[in-house]
């Protein structure tokens, strides 16, 4: 190689010993050298003097932590399963703890479309992959003839199809989809295309959809269904990130301005991808069953309980199977939980928002709607319970990462930014704080318990809430232990009275949220009061929901400690 050549570049300890002679190097990198300006080998970016590049990136420490995950990421970037500007980002917040100036970090569009290409040549595998995913799907309803064992829904349910409607209509979506896929896959194998990836991202939602909405005939076709689309959404938006995001991504730091921790980190999601993992394999259980796979729905503790509820008139009442519709739900959780970096809260403030929709407003409806069942059907489900008991303390550990994007927002409209801008793209870092606290998830396998309590920091459980939960418990119970019918006022009180003070006590765990407690005043008056007004209840019965509501009455006044810091969101928590 020869001693001019501009791509004679060389790790520190083989540079040129001349300090007269003129060095180029990457603010990202500085590592690299060269004698001549050029592109960096790593990252695309163009060589600035050494002397320049000291002014933006001061200090670099390439021993200890740092630089192990720089060498991480750059052998795993070889193999395009990361993103560079993630990586990009996770190592500018090591050196913002070192002083980095993250305003000086300037990067040129020419600089983030040479990236841009270079991450593209790194992930070009995903974009064969969703072409022969578009192959498959077209070749699915001649493979697997979704016509041979076709079932009717459970319980006698009529759908909007016919039989012969829905296998029609089946195999058209797939066929199409995988035309669709096959063309638009193409194209993105091309860089600089988002709209073919995202056109692609939004197929394998409807593949997803599809088995739900036109009630597939066959067990076959609507796990082909599910698996494939939740597959091509994983290739197109996760493994290579967001499409062209590397053309507007700001870096900076992670924690958010006044925060104590980070509420993006990976072990705050983890604990969220791994509940929404367990609801799926629940939901998918019980949509089996309305979808006419399996013919019995097993109930460890109501007997056919869980049979009566899915096949009540409730459930029929809903065009599509709500069991099905919790599965497709619970899916998109799972997937949004490995979306973006961890500092998504400010650069991806689309996407923790509808991720926020999903977890919170849509899980407090199905929260409700099983906590209802023995009023509206008369009969409880043991394992649409156990969905609903995971769903509940995802709410309390999502809505920390909601409010950090939220207090994003707000700084940015105060700089003068635009929100719909900031909403879709993210803007400008306002912290440059990197995070020092949360532990790597490769840590878990030594030290599962403190990776463990990094996933829960925003939610405590003080005793006043644990006993409060334990008390709504036994008025969910009490019914059954005094011999009442489940179908009677007083047990209606009960039932939903204390799912109630469980959901706001768990609620009001999460450190922002802890107001919610005061929900259970009203709830605890309302469960004192209203027993003496039911007929034909004796008064053992009486006085044990009255003194429990005044207990929980008298629980809820207590805020408990609080041990983190919320930046703008700390003066409500009150």
């Amino acid at each position: 190689m020869k001693k001019n050549d501009p791509s004679s570049m060389s790790h520190q300890g083989d540079a040129d010993n001349s300090s007269k002679k003129t060095q180029y190097t990457c603010t990202m990198h500085p590592e690299v050298l060269s004698d001549k300006p050029g592109k960096c080998p790593k990252c695309g970016m163009t060589l600035v003097k050494k002397e320049e590049a000291k002014n933006e990136m001061p200090v670099h420490n390439m021993g200890g932590r740092g630089a192990m995950h720089h060498n991480t990421d750059e052998g795993m970037g070889s193999r395009g399963v990361t993103r560079p500007m993630m990586n990009m980002d996770h190592d500018s917040h090591k050196h913002s703890g070192e002083g980095m100036d993250m305003g000086n970090m300037k990067m040129g569009m020419d600089d983030r479309l040479e990236m841009l290409k270079m991450h593209h040549k790194q992930t070009l595998w995903v974009f064969w992959v969703v072409v022969l995913l578009g192959v498959w799907m077209i070749a699915s309803p001649l493979t697997f003839d979704y016509a041979k064992n076709a079932v009717e829904p459970s319980g006698g349910r009529a759908v909007w199809l016919s039989l012969t409607d829905r296998i029609a209509a089946m195999r058209w979506s797939d066929i199409i989809s995988g035309i669709l896929l096959v063309f638009f896959g193409w194209r993105s194998l091309k860089p600089n295309r988002p709209y073919s990836v995202w056109i692609c991202c939004f197929i394998g939602l409807w593949i997803s959809m599809a088995p739900l909405i036109f009630w597939a005939p066959t067990a076959v076709a609507y796990y082909n269904g599910t698996m494939v689309g939740a597959l091509i959404i994983a290739l197109t938006i996760l493994i290579p990130g967001m499409p062209n995001m590397i053309m507007f991504m700001k870096m900076g730091g992670d924690v958010p301005t006044g925060w104590s921790y980070n509420p993006s980190s990976w072990p705050q999601r983890s604990i969220m991808i791994g509940l929404a993992f367990i609801g799926w394999l629940a939901s998918r259980y019980l949509g089996a069953f309305q979808l006419g796979y399996i013919d019995y729905a097993w109930d460890p503790f109501f007997g056919g309980g869980t049979m009566n509820v899915l096949n009540s008139d409730m459930s029929h009442s809903w065009p599509v199977s709500d069991a099905a519709l919790g599965t497709l739900a619970y899916t998109l959780e799972f997937l949004m939980g490995f979306m973006g970096g961890t500092s998504r809260w400010r650069t991806m403030p689309w996407m923790v928002t509808f991720f926020g929709i999903l977890v919170i407003p849509l899980g407090l409806v199905s929260i409700f709607l099983v906590i209802s069942q023995p009023l509206t059907v008369g009969a409880w489900c043991a394992i649409c319970l156990f969905s609903a008991l995971v769903m509940l303390p995802m709410i309390p550990l999502q809505i920390d990462e909601v409010i950090a994007m939220w207090q994003h927002m707000v700084q940015r409209k105060q700089k003068g930014d635009s929100l719909w801008k900031v909403f879709w793209k993210g803007g400008e870092a306002l912290s440059t704080e990197t995070d020092k606290r949360s532990p790597e998830l490769t840590e878990f396998i030594d030290s599962p318990w403190m990776v463990f309590k990094s996933s829960i920091w925003g939610m405590t459980s003080p005793w006043t809430l644990i006993i409060s939960t334990i008390l709504g418990l036994w008025l969910m119970v009490s019914p059954t232990v005094f011999g009442i019918g489940i179908e009677t006022p007083f047990a209606d009180l009960n039932h939903l009275g204390g799912a109630l003070v469980i959901v706001f006590a768990v609620v009001a765990m999460a450190e922002v949220l802890r107001s919610f407690r005061y929900f259970n005043i009203l709830l605890g008056l309302g469960l004192a009061v209203m027993p003496w007004f039911i007929e034909d209840v004796n008064l053992v019965l009486i006085l044990n929901s009255s003194l429990t509501g005044l207990l929980i009455m008298a629980l809820s006044f207590s805020k408990g400690k609080i041990k983190e810091n919320y930046g703008l969101w700390d003066k409500y928590v009150v």
